[in-house]
């Protein structure tokens, strides 16, 4: 009989950690942001929450795809419409995380987000600043124009 009342007593303690952890974790969730849809992922990552521009679009490497091609850095697919890439495609690289996609995909995904489909970090190319000075011989347009 003894036993029974332990396992009872037991049981109710388990179910309340259970709850009380189911607690804290739906609190922590809400108090970050989840509980207002998917918009969390861009507000955290991106503060202004604003795609880019089609200038900034253009300041992206972009490339024609090559079946076969050793050392290329586009992976098969395009992670944005599914489809594979075929030789002549327009691809676009993003610079600061390496993936590829069909340029219009990627295009069209960043001027809603700023962000890579695949790892979520920023596409955007760091603004060039340079301090004015003598032995300075690269502009922050060159410097776009040998990423492309």
């Amino acid at each position: 009989m003894m036993e029974v009342i332990v396992s009872v007593i037991l049981l109710f303690v388990g179910i309340a950690v259970l709850v009380i952890v189911h607690l804290c974790i739906i609190g922590r969730a809400f108090r970050r942001g989840f509980g207002h849809g998917g918009e969390h992922v861009v507000r955290r990552s991106s503060p202004k929450g604003k795609g880019m521009s089609a200038e900034e679009l253009k300041t992206l490497p972009c490339l024609n795809f090559e079946a076969g091609e050793r050392g290329s850095s586009c992976s098969v697919d395009c992670a944005v419409c599914l489809d594979s890439f075929k030789s002549g495609d327009k691809c676009r690289l993003l610079p600061n995380c390496m993936h590829c996609f069909h340029a219009h995909c990627i295009d069209l995904w960043l001027m809603k987000t700023p962000l890579c489909p695949i790892c979520r970090t920023c596409a955007q190319l760091p603004k060039i600043q340079l301090v004015s000075g003598e032995g300075s011989g690269i502009s922050s347009s060159s410097a776009v124009d040998e990423l492309a």
